[in-house]
């Protein structure tokens, strides 16, 4: 088994800066044969102030190059106190960043832009706000996405309306300068004004003629809550839904995620921002807060259905096979199935009892008390993911989240799981397309160790395949975070 690392919970193959804090991803574009990701970041502290765009870029999204900070907040402009989230496009070969321009005390974020002709190394502010105002009706305004379909361009904004609903504005521009406002492209249902809720973070895929838009749900009481999809067709301006919207993320740590029309025809890939699950104080004392979740890649299924499923690209991380079992298990007692490293990859196909539920549990303490349980409940249809025990430090967050069956399963179906674990996050991936992203931060001083488990009497059957991961494809070098801080 390898050294555990100087900080266990430090994720080795997530992308994210070597140090302070990093939230949304930001302006994921294709350009010039590499990935760019940009995100928020601090490079002075592990907080959310000072909002810069950290940047980083990859030809095969294993290897990944940190470049110098793209935007940083321009004193006394309309970004003077942060360049906070957006998008970035690709055309006649320079790439252009759309954003919010931040300023503490105005409740609208005006968009603007800049541009990069060096592939993203230096940047370009334009002077001034491309839409410095919001249409009268909002009560929240920012993080432009913008797009190019039917020889146009296309811009979403993120919004609040003053009757409380969430909304998508929409922008159109032929030359990407002057655009028209066209309205709301989808609302949320009708809300109470005195309980508002907003939209940030629009994105939206087309797949022919059917399109999914992505929204983070927001609220002025809570702020950041869930992440839902709504899926459908748009026709003049207007996007109508034929299912109902559902959460494109089933757990507690995953917000703002971003898209990236990957070269390939139709192959949409996204990155979330999956926050700490900690007390401050001891991300604080970490010198880091925040993660980028894995590249996923976005299907949409005949039946309308959102799937994900890790960037098939990530095969390429898997190392030694470190375990492969088989095992028919029953409630005399769970089966020991191996040891894994802090970061690997993990299939199973489970068959479960019919009548109680069957699961995995990953143990990281020597005597058993610390872990992170994994268990499929057939009579409820639900995947469960329980860390009230995967810390035995007081200042993790516990908690259990569950996963609903999107279809009536029949008994003893097998369930296909797939699991990607990197130190204090955990990625968990259904072969029906669903996801949860859950950290958790293990101190016990055991090896980790995997148990099948089943409270059935008649049994469940395992079959289990693990990879540890290699983290040498991630080039963290050090964001050369004050090189343009002044441009």
């Amino acid at each position: 088994m390898s050294t555990p690392p100087a900080d266990p919970h430090l994720p080795a193959v997530h992308l994210r800066p070597p140090r302070n804090w990093i939230n949304d991803p930001n302006g994921l574009v294709f350009h010039a044969g590499h990935y760019h990701v940009f995100f928020q970041y601090n490079p002075d502290a592990p907080q959310h102030a000072n909002v810069h765009w950290g940047h980083a870029r990859s030809r095969d999204l294993i290897t990944w190059e940190q470049l110098p900070v793209a935007l940083a907040p321009t004193p006394g402009g309309d970004d003077a106190d942060g360049c906070y989230s957006g998008n970035a496009i690709s055309v006649d070969g320079r790439l252009v960043a759309f954003y919010s321009a931040h300023r503490t005390g105005r409740w609208w974020q005006p968009v603007t832009t800049a541009e990069s002709h060096d592939g993203g190394h230096t940047w370009a502010k334009r002077p001034e706000s491309l839409i410095p105002q919001p249409p009268t009706d909002t009560t929240m305004y920012r993080d432009p996405y913008v797009w190019q379909q039917d020889g146009r361009w296309r811009m979403l904004v993120g919004s609040a309306l003053a009757d409380g609903r969430g909304a998508a504005l929409l922008y159109e521009s032929d030359d990407l300068e002057h655009w028209t406002y066209l309205g709301p492209f989808h609302t949320s249902s009708p809300a109470d004004p005195a309980d508002p809720a907003g939209w940030e973070c629009p994105q939206y895929a087309t797949f022919g003629d059917r399109g999914v838009l992505i929204v983070s749900d927001w609220t002025p009481q809570d702020g950041p809550s869930h992440v839902t999809v709504h899926t459908g067709h748009e026709e003049h301006g207007r996007f109508t839904t034929t299912a109902p919207p559902v959460r494109l993320d089933h757990g507690p740590d995953f917000y703002a995620p971003a898209l990236l029309k990957a070269p390939e025809e139709d192959r949409w890939l996204l990155w979330g921002w999956s926050w700490e699950a900690r007390d401050e104080s001891w991300a604080h004392e970490a010198g880091w807060a925040g993660v980028l979740t894995l590249p996923r890649e976005i299907t949409l299924a005949d039946d309308g259905t959102v799937g994900q499923r890790p960037a098939r690209e990530l095969l390429a991380l898997r190392g030694e096979r470190v375990l492969h079992r088989s095992e028919h298990v029953t409630r005399s007692g769970p089966v020991e199935l191996g040891e894994v490293s802090r970061t690997f990859d993990l299939t199973a196909v489970l068959t479960p009892d019919p009548a109680d539920t069957s699961g995995l549990r990953l143990i990281t303490s020597a005597d058993g008390s610390e872990y992170l349980h994994i268990s499929f409940d057939p009579t409820a249809c639900h995947l469960i993911v329980d860390r009230s025990h995967a810390s035995l430090d007081a200042r993790a967050r516990e908690g259990v989240y569950t996963v609903p069956c999107p279809v009536a399963r029949v008994p003893r179906t097998p369930v296909e799981l797939r699991v990607v674990v990197d130190r204090s996050i955990a990625e968990i991936y259904l072969s029906t397309g669903q996801v949860l992203t859950v950290r958790f931060y293990p101190v016990g001083d055991g090896p980790w160790r995997l148990e099948a488990h089943t409270t059935g009497i008649a049994g469940s059957d395992f079959t289990v395949e693990a990879w540890d991961l290699n983290a040498v494809g991630l080039r963290h070098e050090t964001l050369l975070a004050c090189q343009l801080r002044d441009a």
